[in-house]
């Protein structure tokens, strides 16, 4: 697959088994992870791959995490369930330096958001499919502080990774010239 074919096609695929990467794929996914920009090569991220077991142990924090934070019963009686709908997750996490004089803080999450969607575009380059997921579980204190994020981390998302169930190419569905104009 050419760079230009990858930018154009990729997509997000919600439905996911495995296999997930293999340690080939993995080490590539990672590779491009770190190539994200990176303004005074902060190096601003911070990874957690989680298969097998782990699945189910981020599911059981999520669980604890929903009813600690008193969350509805619709995030409890799924939280358990989401981490499971792919063989692979990798949490992605922005490791900030409030106090860094030339680098903002957003630019310092930018660059850890550039890193995961590196990450998905390399997955679909090898014929996998990735999903990028937030919600409640990337901005939960609770998470945050079980992954051992500091105060001013952010998880920047969940990469869901695996085979896609279903093979449907998305058609395009936004105009280009709905979203840019000239100056």
């Amino acid at each position: 697959m050419d760079a230009i074919e990858l930018l154009l096609e990729r997509q997000s695929d919600a439905r996911l088994i495995a296999p997930g990467p293999n340690a080939e794929q993995l080490a590539i996914i990672q590779q491009a992870a770190l190539k994200a920009p990176d303004h005074g090569a902060l190096a601003p991220w911070r990874f957690i791959v989680v298969e097998g077991e782990g699945l189910t142990r981020l599911g059981e924090l999520f669980y604890q995490a929903a009813v600690k934070e008193g969350q509805d019963e619709r995030t409890l009686s799924r939280a358990k369930e989401l981490p499971l709908r792919a063989p692979m997750v990798i949490i992605a996490i922005a490791k900030t330096q409030p106090e860094h004089s030339k680098v903002p803080v957003l630019e310092q999450i930018e660059s850890a958001a550039c890193a995961t969607m590196a990450m998905q575009q390399a997955a679909f380059a090898q014929g996998l499919g990735a999903i990028w997921r937030t919600g409640h579980f990337a901005v939960s204190p609770t998470v945050k502080a079980a992954l051992k994020a500091h105060e001013h981390d952010e998880i920047v998302g969940y990469l869901y990774i695996g085979t896609p169930e279903l093979t449907v190419k998305k058609t395009a569905r936004r105009d280009p010239n709905a979203f840019f104009e000239n100056f």
